[in-house]
């Protein structure tokens, strides 16, 4: 009979602290998930209530109260607060998004905060971005050519080709999608996920680069491109409103025509 054992630091303590927010009228509670492998303890879940009279209106917001009123050493990404960085990916009751643009009133109940899934933790709310960065590198984001620069000037293209980017290009690598994923979670070793096949395929699609048949076999692989079962998570999450999915999609079919 085989002997399974969780991995090290996977339990969660049960002595997580509570804050309250002692005189609030409005309450709201955050049960946010910490961990810090440098003490070497177990994660827990910290609990902090927050006075919604005394707070703007979204989860970043109410981090940022717990941060700089409550609790200095609570830990995690943001930058631009618009939406457009994709620092502050997180998965928020259950559902992974950008804390910036989740409002709380649209979360019910206790909202319980926790790392991206399936990610090395750096500490606290902060995700280990290696692996995934390197997925990205590794399918050559950027315009390729061998032809030289049509009179030494820009590479143009015409309304209707630039529309072929739309859906793509508005990506900002959150990995919100990618660690929505089931076939990402047990096969990120090799699957490229999501974030980095909708990558792929902005370059694909753009009428100026013209190494779409090495892209295409480069992706050609069990793996790489064809883990991916249309479960349709990452469209789900996605907070640009973007279809990974339909552009993986497109791939395929490239692919199949390709080798037809």
């Amino acid at each position: 009979m085989a002997t399974f054992t969780l991995p090290k630091n996977s339990t969660i303590r049960k002595d997580g602290k509570t804050h309250r927010a002692e005189g609030a009228s409005r309450v709201q509670k955050f049960k946010i998930y910490r961990y810090d492998p440098d003490s070497g303890e177990n994660p827990r879940y910290d609990t902090f209530e927050i006075d919604l009279d005394d707070c703007g209106p979204m989860v970043l917001d109410a981090l940022f109260k717990i941060k700089n009123d409550i609790d200095p050493t609570l830990t995690f990404r943001r930058s631009c607060r618009e939406g457009i960085c994709g620092s502050c990916s997180m998965n928020m009751n259950g559902k992974n998004g950008l804390a910036c643009t989740t409002a709380i009133e649209d979360l019910k109940g206790e909202i319980r905060i926790t790392p991206l899934p399936h990610m090395e933790v750096v500490k606290d709310l902060v995700p280990d971005f290696t692996h995934f960065y390197a997925q990205y590198a590794s399918i050559r984001p950027w315009l390729q050519t061998v032809s030289p620069t049509p009179n030494g000037k820009e590479r143009l293209q015409s309304p209707e080709q630039r529309e072929q980017l739309d859906g793509l290009y508005e990506c900002i690598l959150c990995a919100c999608c990618s660690t929505a994923c089931p076939s990402y979670w047990w096969n990120s070793d090799k699957f490229l996920g999501p974030a980095i096949l909708l990558q792929a395929y902005r370059w694909i699609a753009d009428s100026r680069d013209e190494m779409t048949g090495e892209r295409l076999a480069e992706l050609e692989d069990p793996f790489k491109l064809y883990r991916c079962h249309t479960i349709m998570n990452c469209a789900n999450v996605c907070p640009k409103g973007l279809s990974p999915a339909k552009a993986i999609a497109e791939i395929k079919k490239l692919e199949v025509e390709r080798t037809a």
